[in-house]
C-alpha cells in the first residue's frame, strides 16, 4: 500500500449465494481527498463501504485501510433515548481517540442543548449529532453513506458546511456516497464510479472534466467526427447531434462546437454505458 492512499481495494469482491453484489473491484483512495462514490442502486456500493470498514468479509481480493477508520450509516444510528451528553459519552467510552473538547465545541457552535433527548431532535439535528460521534473519533478515513438521505435542502447544506469545515481542519480523507449530484460537486474531488458491481471510473475529478467535451453540429458530419475522438454517449436530433466524448479540445468544421462537460452530464453518460471506462493505468514495478 503506497504512502499517498489511505484505501486500496484489489480484485475485491463480494457474492450473496449466486449473486455478485461487487466484483473485480479495484482501486485507490488518495489521501486528504473528498471521495464521491456514485451509481445507480445495486452497483454495490454499499457493499463497497461495508467490506472497507470491516462490516462484511470479502469473497474473493483484499481491502486495506491506514489509520483510524469512521462510519457513518444512512441510518444514522444513535440510541433515541439518549440525550445527547449522553451519545458523547457513549463514544468517549468506545474511542480511545475521542476528542470530547471537540465534540462539546461542535454540539454548541450548532445551537444544540447536551439534555435534549435525541429522539426528540429534527432529522437534520441528528444527522449533527451522529456525524459529530463520527469526527470526534478523528479518524483518517471517514467513511459516510448517504449521509444527506431524508434531509431537507437546508439541513442538506448545513451538514455539508459542516463536513467541509472538518476536512479543512484536520486533513482527512472522506469517501461518501450520494445520489444527488449536486451534493458532491462543490465538494468532492475525486470520483469513483460503480456501475454493476464494477468500477467503472475513478480518478480526479477536475482531470476528468477536462479529459471530456460535448460537441454539437450537424446530425449527418456526426459519424465523420464520432471517428477522430471517443464518444461516450450520442444525443440527437433529426438535425443535430451532441457527443459527449473523452478527448481534449479539437478542432471541428465551423458548425461544430464544443464546450465543457459539468460532473452529473459525465456521470450519466458513463453509467448509461456499462461497458465505456475511464480507470487509471496501471502502474508498472521496476526493478
Amino acid at each position: 500500500m503506497t504512502d499517498t492512499s489511505v484505501l486500496e481495494a484489489t480484485g475485491l469482491g463480494k457474492r450473496y449465494r449466486r449473486k455478485w453484489a461487487l466484483r473485480d473491484c479495484s482501486l485507490s483512495v488518495p489521501r486528504g481527498r473528498v471521495v464521491a462514490l456514485v451509481g445507480p442502486n445495486g452497483a454495490g456500493k454499499t457493499t463497497l463501504l461495508h467490506l472497507a470498514v470491516g462490516l462484511l468479509a470479502a469473497t474473493e481480493g483484499e481491502v486495506r485501510v491506514q489509520g483510524e477508520t469512521a462510519f457513518l450509516a444512512q441510518e444514522k444510528p444513535l440510541y433515541s433515548g439518549f440525550s445527547v451528553a449522553e451519545m458523547l459519552k457513549f463514544g468517549r467510552l468506545l474511542n480511545p481517540g475521542w476528542d470530547d473538547e471537540f465534540a462539546r465545541r461542535r454540539i454548541d457552535e450548532l445551537g444544540l442543548s447536551l439534555t435534549s433527548k435525541v429522539g426528540k431532535l429534527s432529522g437534520g439535528q441528528r444527522a449533527q449529532v451522529a456525524l459529530t460521534v463520527a469526527l470526534a473519533k478523528r479518524p483518517e478515513l471517514l467513511v459516510l453513506d448517504e449521509p444527506l438521505a431524508n434531509l431537507d435542502p437546508l439541513a442538506r447544506h448545513d451538514v455539508m458546511r459542516g463536513l467541509m469545515g472538518a476536512v479543512a481542519d484536520t486533513g482527512m480523507t472522506v469517501l461518501l456516497s450520494s445520489h444527488v449530484m449536486s451534493d458532491l460537486e462543490n465538494t468532492c474531488d475525486w470520483l469513483i464510479v460503480l456501475n454493476g458491481g464494477r468500477v467503472q471510473v475513478s480518478g480526479d475529478i477536475d482531470e476528468l472534466i477536462a479529459g471530456h467535451r460535448v460537441l454539437s453540429g450537424p446530425v449527418d458530419e456526426a459519424e465523420a467526427v464520432a471517428r477522430r475522438v471517443d464518444v461516450i454517449e450520442t444525443v440527437g436530433s433529426s438535425r443535430q447531434a451532441a457527443l459527449l466524448a473523452r478527448t481534449e479540445p479539437v478542432p471541428l468544421g465551423p458548425q461544430w462546437t464544443d464546450r465543457p462537460v459539468n460532473l452529473e452530464e459525465l456521470v450519466l453518460a458513463y453509467l448509461r454505458r456499462p461497458d465505456a471506462a475511464n480507470l487509471p493505468r496501471p502502474t508498472l514495478a521496476t526493478a
